[in-house]
């Protein structure tokens, strides 16, 4: 697999992340936690998916 792929992957699973982590402050459940995660791992798919980009 690419580090492209693999930072396009990142980012679409952060942005999953980040939305259960926000649907989780309304919700019971750790929702900074999960929040954090999901930002941490955006962040890294989107400087990945950047840095590979031609």
């Amino acid at each position: 697999m690419s580090e492209h792929r693999i930072g396009t992957v990142l980012a679409i699973a952060g942005a999953l992340l980040s939305l259960a982590g926000a649907a989780l402050y309304v919700r019971p459940g750790p929702g900074f936690p999960v929040l954090v995660t999901g930002l941490a791992t955006l962040t890294t798919g989107i400087v990945m998916t950047a840095a590979t980009r031609r």
